[in-house]
Order: structure tokens, then sequence, then C-alpha cells
């Protein structure tokens, strides 16, 4: 929602004051230079990135509109997720795990959160460590490092689409330079014609230099900030889900493991001690008299 507003914030107040210089509105529409700029901008795009960057442009962009997934309720719902798949391996033994990380719906603890079910990617992280876990193959110093090494590759592969809207952004203000040359070469064209029409082949072409650099430092530029944020973001929650699960793979109780893993939670979304631990504890004191009653 903020990132709307933000665009027409922008748009609106460089034509607004355009318009208190009693500009002429009909000038500032030139599709031909629009065309060159734009265009040139895309064709750019799919020379410098092959189709798996492209396509996860295409599916990142309308997610910059939303407002981030990762707030204080998909963190405490994660945790509490973890804390319940800890504790069932303390009671049941690691080999209990395998059944939820084979087939994730059918488990009696992922089934429960089903937005974490649509989240394939987190749910392959989240999996393929516990897998890891419950053979008991490697060591905890080992596994944090293969875990470290998935986060970077997953990190790296979700930059890419920043890098390359932010190559675009670069090349607007040039391109509109070649769209302001060309209107340049029209006008050359013209002359010894009425200077009405000259004096609006030249406001054509200077057109083409102002959508270079606003499209750049006004639109394409911020959308690659922000798709950057959001892969900073989901970053920083996987690195939540690698500390819960390395405390827990070193032995430590479920509880004081989701307590460190609440420590790496950012700041403006961390909850407090008592709300993790209440959040926690409540769900499992009420599944408590079930399990009883089930025996």
């Amino acid at each position: 929602m903020f990132a709307i507003i933000g665009i027409f914030v922008v748009f609106g107040a460089v034509l607004g004051g355009y318009l208190m210089e009693h500009g002429n509105m009909l000038v500032l529409l030139q599709p031909a230079e629009l065309i060159i700029i734009g265009g040139a901008g895309i064709g750019t795009l799919l020379i410098a990135n092959p189709p798996h960057i492209l396509k996860r442009i295409a599916t990142g962009l309308p997610g910059i509109i939303k407002e981030s997934k990762f707030n204080k309720a998909m963190y405490l719902d994660s945790l509490k997720m973890l804390f319940e798949l800890f504790g069932r391996a303390r009671r049941d033994g690691l080999v209990a795990l395998e059944a939820d990380t084979d087939d994730p719906t059918k488990s009696t603890v992922f089934s429960k959160y089903p937005a974490f079910l649509n989240e394939h990617q987190l749910l392959h992280f989240v999996c393929d460590t516990m897998r890891l876990v419950a053979s008991n193959a490697v060591e905890a110093f080992e596994l944090d490092q293969m875990v470290e090494l998935d986060m970077d590759v997953h990190h790296h592969d979700a930059t890419q689409p920043v890098a390359a809207l932010s190559s675009v952004a670069d090349s607007l203000p040039g391109l509109g330079i070649v769209a302001a040359v060309l209107g340049v070469v029209i006008t050359m064209g013209a002359l010894g014609g009425p200077p009405e029409l000259i004096g609006h082949k030249v406001a054509a072409a200077l057109v083409g230099t102002f959508l270079g650099i606003l499209l750049c430092y006004g639109l394409i530029g911020p959308l690659s900030a922000k798709l950057a944020k959001a892969a900073d973001d989901e970053h920083a929650y996987l690195h939540v889900l690698r500390v819960a699960m390395a405390a827990f793979v070193k032995e430590t109780a479920p509880i004081m493991a989701v307590e460190v893993a609440r420590r790496a939670i950012p700041g403006h979304v961390r909850p407090t001690f008592h709300e993790l631990e209440s959040y926690c504890r409540g769900k499992a004191e009420a599944e408590a008299p079930k399990a009883e009653a089930a025996a």
C-alpha cells in the first residue's frame, strides 16, 4: 500500500509543481519518447538476463505493493511450530520427525500451519534441515554450515532480480538522452520552418531526458530498492529458523531454542519474551489434555 502511495506522491509532486508554473500538460504527452525509452529499457532487461531471472522479476514485483509477510504474527507462528516440532522429537525421538518431513501435509505439526505450508521454499528449508537432524548423520557444526550455505544460495537467487532492475534504472537516464538526441535530429531537419513547430520539437526532445531521469529515480530505482528489502526480510526470517534449529541440535530445550531464535528477530517485529512464552506454552498446555485423553 505504501509503495502505491509513494508512486502517487512522486508523480503528483512533479506534475503538480509543473502545473503551478503554468506548464502545458499536453507537451509532456510524447508517446514516441516513451516508446523509445521504455522499449529500450525492456530490451536491455531481456539482453542482460536469462529467463529464470525475468520470471522472478515478474513474480516479485506484484508483492512489492503489499506489506511484508514477515511480521510479528508470522514469527510467532513459526517459532510455535518449531517449538511443537522440537517437543515432538523430544517425546517420540528424532525418528518421529521423518514422517513430518517426508510428507508435511500429513504432519500433525505442519498441517496446523497452512500459511507456512504454502511457502514452499521455506517449507523445504525446514524439512530438509530437520530430515538431516532426524538421520543423526551430521554434527551440529556441519549442519549449521550446510544451512548457512543454503541461505547464501537462496539470498543470491533472491537478489538477482534486484541487480537486474538496478541496471535498467541506471540505463534510463542514458536512454532518455538517446531519445532527446533523436528529437534534436528531427528538430534540425525542421529548421527554416515556423518557430512554433521548431519549439514544439525541441520541447518533445527535452521530454525524453525528463522521462528517463524521472523513471530512473522516481519509479524503477525505488522499486528495485523495495525488492532488495523484501529479499533482506526473507533472509532475516531464514536466519531465525536457522538459529532455532541449530540450538535444538545442540540439545537445547525446545522453549530455550525458540527463545534463542527470538533474539535474532529484527527489532521492529520482535515479540517480547512473555509474548513468545505464552504463545508457545498456551498451545502446548491446550494439547496436553487431548494427548492424555487419547492415551
